[in-house]
């Protein structure tokens, strides 16, 4: 008689996991009668904290806005790419992020990029980390407008408690002065405190020169480089392999 009363107390309170275990285990008594009220009881807890997990994760994947739907479980290891398992094993663990060690994933146009940045961003999310996504000439117009309307400062703050910040499509052009010290700015705040990712078709010895500045170029390169592990990605692209004639949403995609 008290089962439905305490079911919708429970979800007053806010427990809808146990609130839903609790119904399934009124409707399926037979299944859970030889149990000891401890096991019973286990069983909602548990689902309650699936349910706050599954729930944290959806929050934290919004947030990080990722370009593409990767998973690291579906990571195509047997295409030429580079990529040694060993190393990729280690960066899905996840420890680097910890360190607050950075990522540097350079190579050709459709060799997946994008994809195992945001793989591996999926999976820190997973971890219960704080992740956010950006393609970077969409960031430096982002915080032009900040800029504009007075946000600027709070979108710096909420980048330097990510985490693990993934900069994507790096390179493109050469920075004007605005964005170099955006750039300054961001890896400043965040030295020893996050990660970063960041994808480039460009080699990291060319970087210097798409900074633009010299002197802005050395102090960026040493926050960004010096404590980073690289992932060059060699061969074929395999959006050419798979006959794609755009790119596609999957592990070939950059």
């Amino acid at each position: 008689m008290l089962t439905h009363p305490t079911s919708e107390r429970l979800e007053a309170l806010g427990f809808i996991g146990m609130a839903k275990a609790l119904d399934e285990q009124r409707r399926a008594s037979d299944m859970f009668e030889n149990l000891s009220f401890e096991e019973r009881l286990g069983l909602l807890v548990d689902r309650e904290a699936a349910e706050r997990d599954a729930k944290k994760l959806v929050t934290r994947l919004r947030f990080a806005s990722l370009r593409q739907s990767a998973c690291v479980e579906d990571l195509d290891m047997r295409s030429p790419r580079g990529i040694d398992k060993s190393v990729m094993a280690h960066l899905i663990d996840g420890g680097w992020i910890d360190r607050h060690e950075n990522l540097l994933i350079t190579g050709p146009t459709g060799l997946g990029k994008s994809w195992i940045a945001c793989a591996l961003g999926h999976k820190a999310c997973r971890d219960d980390r704080r992740v956010m996504y950006h393609r970077v000439p969409r960031l430096f117009h982002a915080l032009v407008i900040a800029r504009g309307d007075g946000r600027h400062a709070r979108v710096l703050k909420s980048i330097e408690r990510t985490d693990l910040l993934i900069l994507d499509d790096w390179g493109l052009s050469v920075l004007n002065a605005t964005e170099r010290r955006d750039l300054l700015e961001i890896l400043e705040d965040r030295q020893g405190r996050g990660s970063t990712i960041v994808t480039s078709q460009l080699p990291v010895d060319q970087w210097h020169e798409a900074i633009g500045d010299p002197t802005l170029a050395d102090a960026i390169l040493d926050r960004l480089v010096h404590n980073a592990h690289r992932l060059t990605l060699t061969g074929d692209s395999m959006r050419r392999k798979l006959g794609a004639p755009k790119p596609l949403d999957q592990n070939g995609q950059d």
